[in-house]
């Protein structure tokens, strides 16, 4: 398995850890992690176009901006963003792990973003995946829905 397909292994199972937690009643979250979750549901989420509309600046652009919401809640909230790749979710988990997951997606659209003037666009099946863990029903875009305290 390569360092993407790792890198999304772990970052679905931190998020699914996290979500499970919280929906058994192991992670009760507190209003400042509710008000948190809120702000990043309103900073990274919107209707963007399709992404094969968008020029590949544009669509990675949607996948970083994931990353700069999380460091940013991270930081208003005192959690530190761990490392997701071969790592076991902690447990329960809470929203330290729930944000490090998403961030891990966020940065690979950074690494690509980078890479981008000197590599060219990254494989589309990799793009597909990470659009799909933060985009549409059933994906981070939902965050919100997956709680029900």
């Amino acid at each position: 398995m390569d360092g993407f397909e790792r890198r999304m292994d772990s970052a679905w199972e931190w998020w699914g850890a996290a979500i499970e937690d919280s929906q058994e009643g192991r992670w009760i979250r507190t209003d400042d992690e509710r008000r948190i979750i809120d702000d990043i549901a309103a900073a990274a989420v919107g209707c963007p176009p399709s992404p094969d509309e968008l020029p590949w600046r544009a669509r990675l652009a949607r996948i970083v901006r994931w990353a700069a919401v999380l460091r940013l809640a991270a930081g208003a909230g005192g959690w530190e963003l761990a490392p997701v790749t071969g790592a076991a979710p902690p447990r329960p988990a809470g929203m330290a792990a729930l944000l490090s997951a998403v961030y891990a997606v966020g940065e690979q659209g950074e690494i690509w973003l980078r890479g981008l003037p000197a590599d060219g666009p990254p494989p589309v099946a990799e793009v597909l995946k990470v659009e799909a863990f933060l985009f549409g029903p059933g994906s981070v875009e939902d965050l919100r829905q997956f709680f029900y305290d």
